[in-house]
């Protein structure tokens, strides 16, 4: 689950940075990167696997990155970044905005739009920083809530966002004695603590003690889906009827979050049979009752979509995600021979 998928010393002193540069331009999230310490380069980065999460740990020189449009043209997995300075600064540029995270700071930004980082080192000629990756059909908040802390820091001296930062730092370290069924419940937690970090901000943020109008009734909407995930009856009427509002209506609250209201239902059914078919405890349960259990009514419809999201089918999803735990048992004659 933790691996190192970099690292310089490995590589003759002159292929060092420009083998970090080819990594950095086919990774999940190209980038261009520059520094100018490439004659005596040292940097390793360490990727722990959640499930649709991912966390990434750089230590290196001073270092620049920059996401043009023509590498999100290229490849634009759709999310966001979380960042945590752990040592020097980290410098951020994106749209109009500029901000400076220290140590134990906390940034979030997009990538799916441009930006350009500077990490600087402090006294020891290293920088060091972690960066949680998630798919934004993952978190549970409107995007034009989120587009307001885009760009800029996360508060993380006390309360949820302590608790946020203390995890990731937490993650990184204990995860390579996780198993795969780990991972995905690791990955439930860390969703719901950014999405309560970023409320969080978005409600001390706001001018009233109540969130606007539009605002508010998302939130309500995305909960509501949340909680009827298992009812293969939940659609746009049902929905809207719920909360005393038109399917128009419903439809405009998700073309601002760029999405669909059935896209994201089925985003969001997919993620909670993702998350079964990687548990040890469930390996018992058919794929079908896994698909029944959250919506899917139709055993091959739900093989297609699971597919198409995941690249292999559910049953070749759990033997890989399980492992041993998803192999039969042998017999004892068989395993004596």
């Amino acid at each position: 689950m933790s691996q190192i998928v970099f690292r310089s010393h490995d590589l003759p002193a002159a292929d060092r940075f420009t083998r970090c540069q080819e990594m950095a331009r086919r990774s999940l999230l190209p980038t261009v990167i520059r520094s100018d310490h490439e004659g005596a380069f040292h940097a390793v980065v360490h990727r722990v696997s959640l499930g649709a999460l991912y966390l990434s740990r750089l230590s290196s020189p001073p270092l620049r990155a920059w996401r043009t449009n023509r590498l999100i043209s290229r490849s634009d997995p759709g999310t966001y970044c979380l960042s945590l300075s752990l040592r020097g600064v980290k410098l951020l540029d994106q749209g109009d905005r500029q901000v400076t995270a220290g140590p134990r700071d906390l940034l979030l930004y997009d990538a799916t739009r441009p930006f350009h980082t500077h990490l600087l080192a402090d006294a020891t000629g290293s920088a060091e920083s972690m960066i949680l990756h998630i798919p934004k059909a993952l978190v549970p908040l409107p995007t034009d809530a989120l587009v307001r802390l885009t760009g800029g820091r996360l508060p993380c001296s006390a309360g949820v966002g302590a608790l946020l930062r203390r995890h990731l730092l937490e993650l990184s370290r204990h995860t390579p004695g996780c198993s795969a069924a780990d991972a995905t419940r690791l990955s439930t937690i860390t969703l719901d603590l950014v999405a309560a970090a970023c409320s969080h901000v978005l409600e001390a943020g706001s001018s009233s003690n109540t969130e606007p109008p539009r605002q508010a009734l998302q939130a309500r909407v995305h909960a509501f889906i949340q909680r009827h995930l298992g009812d293969p009856a939940l659609g746009v009427e049902t929905i809207a009827a719920a909360h005393q509002i038109s399917v128009r209506h419903l439809h405009r609250l998700f073309q601002d979050q760029g999405i669909s209201v059935a896209a994201w239902i089925r985003s969001c059914r997919l993620e909670r049979c993702r998350r079964d078919l990687a548990d040890p405890a469930l390996r018992l349960r058919p794929v079908h009752a896994v698909a029944a259990r959250w919506g899917f009514t139709d055993g091959a419809q739900f093989s297609r979509t699971f597919r198409a999201a995941h690249g292999v089918p559910p049953g070749e999803f759990r033997r890989r995600a399980l492992g041993d735990y998803g192999a039969p048992r042998q017999s004892r004659s068989a395993q004596r021979q």
